[in-house]
């Protein structure tokens, strides 16, 4: 499975089962995903994943915790709430908004996205 990181954070994801994911996880199998994440409309993280990922976007509304790809080609982690479309790629879960508020909402972030380690 996925792990993820956010500015060296360790955080637990939710992950979908879904064709997205499948891709995602084909993209870290040659080593982890490093993300530079941009703040956009102060309620999200922003980053291109530098490859196109199968999508099936359907209008949704996020919430903080929520990790959707954007556009096919980049990932957005909330700590806010917006409603577009998008593809949902898994949910935060060891984190309310208010820490969610605090990782994200201070400006940009690198995030990690890996495989775990077959020993984890």
């Amino acid at each position: 499975m996925l792990q993820m990181t956010i500015g060296g954070t360790a955080v637990r994801v939710n992950w979908e089962n879904n064709r997205s994911v499948e891709a995602l996880k084909a993209l870290c199998e040659s080593g982890p995903l490093t993300i530079q994440a941009s703040m956009y409309g102060g309620f999200e993280q922003v980053g291109s994943i530098g490859a196109r990922l199968p999508s099936d976007d359907a209008q949704i509304t996020t919430a903080a915790g929520d990790v959707v790809l954007y556009s096919s080609n980049q990932i957005v982690v909330f700590y806010g709430s917006n409603s577009w479309a998008y593809t949902r790629l898994g949910r935060i879960t060891d984190r309310n908004a208010a820490e969610m508020a605090a990782l994200l909402g201070n400006g940009n972030v690198t995030i990690t996205i890996s495989l775990e380690d077959a020993g984890s």
